[in-house]
């Protein structure tokens, strides 16, 4: 149960219809990874995905804006739910500064082995980094509300703001991360180094810590009489 811009709200079991949905959104960027690591990117069209998830092409463009889109999705999929399901799990007695940092660190650094090839193909290819990295922004809502459950915040503005940070902070590690080696075009295909993602988030959101930490101690009090 999130608390967000006043309401309450309760997460339920979904409806046949929203899995029906969720099984296809999972068919599409499951296809289109298959197809890209069969074929490479530039070989894969939508029309190619949709078919092999036995949808029509405009059912694809539906779900997905393009062929790049759908492939990150099956590396990132999920993944900002899991953050904010982490930051709202963790117990009232865990700093929001830490709860936030470490589901980060957790979703954003251990793809998988089932995942890892995808995550290569992902850092080789300019149109599929820069889908990666418009992915970010995804975490903002999801993170609010988790963010305003534990804190009960009343106003519209903090949990927000506070989120946005946050992917913002991620977006600048993820575009560290995925610089071209020095001398190397930005156009060209390269190998992440492994390891240093983790470095990278946590130096990018620690200096939000402060902001994080004002928000859980909550407005200052006004001064009493002189």
């Amino acid at each position: 149960m999130f608390l967000c811009q006043n309401r309450i709200v309760t997460t339920r079991p979904a409806g046949l219809r929203e899995r029906k949905k969720q099984a296809t959104r999972e068919a599409l960027r499951e296809a289109a990874l298959r197809l890209a690591l069969e074929r490479g990117p530039d070989n894969v069209r939508v029309e190619d995905i949709a078919e092999a998830a036995g949808v029509s092409p405009r059912t694809y463009n539906n779900y997905f804006s393009s062929r790049e889109q759908a492939i990150v999705a099956a590396v990132t999929a999920e993944r900002e739910a899991r953050v904010a399901a982490a930051v709202a799990a963790r117990p009232p007695g865990v700093r929001l500064a830490d709860a936030v940092i470490e589901a980060i660190l957790t979703q954003y650094t251990d793809p998988g082995e089932h995942r890892r090839d995808a995550l290569l193909l992902i850092t080789t290819h300019p149109a599929l980094r820069d889908a990666f990295l418009d992915a970010t922004s995804a975490i903002s809502e999801p993170l609010a509300a988790a963010i305003a459950s534990r804190l009960g915040a009343l106003d519209t503005l903090t949990a927000p703001v506070l989120a946005a940070a946050v992917a913002a902070a991620i977006r600048v590690a993820l575009e560290q991360w995925l610089q071209p080696p020095p001398g190397v075009p930005a156009t060209a295909g390269f190998v992440v180094a492994s390891g240093s993602l983790p470095d990278l988030l946590r130096a990018a959101l620690t200096p939000l810590e402060p902001a994080l930490d004002a928000a859980e101690q909550g407005p200052p009090r006004p001064p009493g009489p002189q």
